[in-house]
């Protein structure tokens, strides 16, 4: 979601392709329908599909910030985070304070639904300070903690130790994370928030436009299917160890799976060469820190028409992306886009 002066046509439809993946996630499409077993395969299938769409926007903004990083990697670091750091503290304060379930309110008050959900979040205090009012935030945080990482390390003039740093943790973070079952690995916090995952993948993109990397549109896709094959191996390979297959936002594969899709949009620069993709993609940071408020409550007015299944998930979803785009549009007309979206 970050933005420079340096555009090129198929990153910038990137951004739209992973925003519209991450609606999706958000939006459970098709959780509702039992395939097999009672297992709603075709929304967890959905559901993993969609899962490059974060790690490609990490990807992006290492390549996007490597020039400036390289040059001068604290000032560069300091006003990049600022007003990511503003948009994270406006946005938890909004979440925290619009309630979610309408028909609580409606039976038992406002303040009693969101007691509810403020003592939830006072139960994982660390997961809770690294993620913000709603679970989607998380991005910002580790958008920041990943970034300034890297300009410290820059600065101190210790590059070596960028890459295996970031591979570690990020191995940690698997293990922590989606493994735990098997491995049992401790940790504070849920791994994808912090530098787990946000670190190697922002450095990846980084040492893509630092090193001048590019591939052919085949290796690129072969990348992207091994990655997406591996990811989903292990995914099914969890259900052994009582892994929901819908849960992971990362695994050991997800990074070489966004990877593919990053080198094919750069073997493929002129893919997004449209006079709409450019003013859609800079409305992402926006649909993004927006649009699950929107899932909420298109969710609430489904269950009061008594829409189900299908009708549901269309509501939902398409309502999502089209009032999210348009809220953005709109805002961004106005000066509480500086506030508000950056």
């Amino acid at each position: 979601m970050s933005t420079t002066n340096h555009r090129i046509p198929s990153l910038e439809l990137g951004r739209i392709i992973a925003i519209l993946a991450v609606i999706t996630i958000h939006s459970q499409l098709f959780v509702a329908y039992p395939l097999y077993k009672v297992t709603p395969w075709l929304g967890d299938l959905i559901n993993q599909v969609s899962r490059f769409a974060v790690p490609y926007f990490f990807l992006l903004t290492g390549y996007l910030l490597q020039p400036k990083l390289s040059l001068n990697p604290i000032g560069t670091a300091l006003s990049y985070i600022k007003p990511l750091t503003i948009i994270w503290l406006v946005w938890s304060i909004i979440y925290l304070l619009m309630p979610f379930n309408l028909m609580t309110v409606m039976t038992e008050g406002y303040v009693a639904e969101r007691t509810l959900y403020w003592d939830y979040l006072a139960l994982t205090p660390f997961n809770s300070l690294l993620q913000g009012g709603l679970v989607h935030l998380w991005y910002l945080p580790a958008l920041a903690i990943g970034v300034g990482s890297i300009a410290i390390i820059l600065k101190t003039r210790l590059q070596k130790l960028l890459k295996p740093l970031s591979i570690i943790l990020f191995i940690y973070g698997v293990l922590a994370g989606s493994y735990f079952n098997v491995t049992d690995i401790p940790s504070l916090f849920y791994t994808r928030n912090g530098p787990f995952f946000s670190l190697l993948m922002i450095i990846l993109g980084f040492e893509i436009r630092r090193l001048n990397i590019s591939i052919s549109s085949l290796k690129a896709i072969v990348i992207l299917m091994l990655g997406m094959i591996i990811h989903f191996i292990e995914a099914y390979y969890l259900l052994n160890w009582d892994v929901d297959f819908r849960i992971h936002d990362y695994l050991f594969g997800t990074p070489i799976w966004a990877l593919g899709f990053f080198f094919f949009l750069l073997a493929n620069p002129n893919l997004g060469d449209s006079k709409w993709v450019q003013p859609v993609a800079n409305l992402t940071l926006g649909i993004y820190v927006s649009h699950l408020l929107f899932v909420i409550y298109l969710t609430n007015l489904a269950g009061f028409i008594g829409f189900e299944l299908w009708k549901r998930d269309l509501l939902v979803w398409l309502g999502s992306i089209v009032i999210s785009a348009l809220f953005t549009y709109l805002v961004m007309k106005t000066p509480l886009r500086r506030v508000l979206f950056r």
